[in-house]
């Protein structure tokens, strides 16, 4: 049985009529178990909202640089606000794509609360003088969003075999999500010179990384009609997924994956830089928080249903996978403290800031795992300098970079 070599649409208003929803379901199911990524049509996000919500997100990125820093990431230890062109790294890389991230209100914290706490705070929005309409065509949007994704999550309980309010206690009642707007330039705007002066030959930035979102699920809006986001199948082979007019993409998130001991797949993907003379390519995607005060318990999914999860495994010879599992039992206590790790990880100048601990932390554990991998290559290379033994611990992949089994 061979990997996805597509992704599915399914239409959300089918969800909505009881003589269509257990088709939608059993395809959602499909899609949860066998690829973690999903089109979905007919989202009842009024058509004059999404090109509001594009148009503004657009022009914000048209501000002048000393508007823009004035809501820099940095200058607030919740990670809300913009991010400069290559300020985040992912999987060791720089990013080429300037961003800035929102909120759903939430009040200061206090000094009682934990440390991954800081993460619920106030947005940095741009000041109204300079973008009038931006923050309430925003504040509107995360809360049609917010509506859809909690839809969406009762479907997905479902599809599984769960009671459709399973996943309710996982959520605050004033649960936080989050949003992102993203600009990738070009090639030509990057200031990327061609390689051995060839124009016919295909050339490659990274706007992201490889990586797997965090939560639950995101929802992607893809504002341009540019190619670039791909996805990874079990077969380690990278599946485009193309804008397609009237859509969200749909991800499946770690926490899922955790929660749901690995039935629902959380799929690797990335995004490459558009090509020369293509212009920007936007996209903004919606994530569905969870409570960060939550613990990594999984929920009782049916057997039958993780059955059907192994054998699509066994089908397919088990999972590659270029990205980590962050979210593992026993490592954190909650999912706020992994969270807040990662965004240090990716956000480095925020981590110098207001996490330098924090990021120490994770600057060693880096240089660890870059010794022992390039003692691996060594020892590879001239493997007779090495006992039986030896060799057999050279080759333990460090953990950022092992692949991912399902649970």
């Amino acid at each position: 049985m061979s990997s996805f070599t597509s992704i599915p649409i399914l239409d959300l208003s089918l969800a909505r009529k009881p003589e269509t929803k257990p088709a939608f379901l059993e395809s959602l199911r499909h899609a949860l178990l066998e690829v973690g990524f999903l089109y979905i049509s007919n989202t009842g996000i009024d058509d004059t909202l999404t090109q509001d919500v594009i148009c503004e997100g657009k022009a914000f990125f048209d501000l002048p640089m000393d508007v823009k820093v004035k809501i820099e990431m940095k200058n607030a230890p919740s990670f809300l606000g913009y991010s400069r062109l290559g300020n985040e790294i992912t999987k060791f890389a720089t990013d080429w794509r300037e961003q800035i991230d929102l909120s759903t209100p939430h009040p200061l914290p206090t000094s009682s609360d934990p440390l991954y706490a800081n993460l619920r705070s106030p947005t940095q929005w741009p000041h109204p003088t300079s973008l009038p309409r931006f923050r309430p065509v925003y504040e509107t949007y995360i809360q049609r969003m917010s509506a859809i994704s909690t839809f969406f999550t009762t479907l997905v309980a479902e599809a599984i075999g769960l009671r459709p309010t399973a996943f309710d206690r996982f959520f605050d009642a004033d649960q936080q999500h989050k949003l992102k707007i993203v600009k990738y330039p070009d090639l030509d705007e990057l200031g990327i010179p061609r390689r051995d002066g060839n124009e016919d030959r295909e050339e490659q930035a990274q706007g992201v990384g490889p990586h797997k979102d965090s939560m639950l699920t995101s929802y992607l809006l893809q504002a341009t009609q540019h190619r670039g986001l791909q996805v990874q199948n079990t077969a380690g082979t990278w599946i485009d997924v193309p804008p397609l007019p009237g859509t969200l993409v749909v991800a499946i998130g770690q926490g899922l994956e955790a929660l749901t001991n690995g039935v629902c797949a959380s799929t690797t993907h990335r995004v490459l830089s558009p090509a020369r003379g293509t212009g920007a390519r936007y996209s903004i995607p919606f994530f569905q928080g969870v409570s960060y005060d939550a613990s990594f318990e999984s929920m009782d999914v049916p057997e039958e249903v993780r059955e059907l999860r192994r054998k699509v495994l066994e089908k397919r010879g088990g999972r590659r996978d270029d990205v980590e599992f962050t979210f593992v039992g026993g490592q954190w206590r909650h999912l706020g403290e992994a969270t807040l790790m990662n965004r240090v990880k990716s956000h480095p100048d925020v981590g110098e800031r207001w996490y330098p601990e924090l990021l120490k932390q994770i600057r060693e554990q880096q240089a660890k795992e870059a010794k022992e991998k390039e003692m691996q290559q060594q020892q590879a290379e001239n493997p007779s300098s090495t006992t039986k033994a030896e060799r057999s611990q050279a080759y333990n992949v460090p953990e950022h970079s092992k692949a991912v089994e399902a649970h």
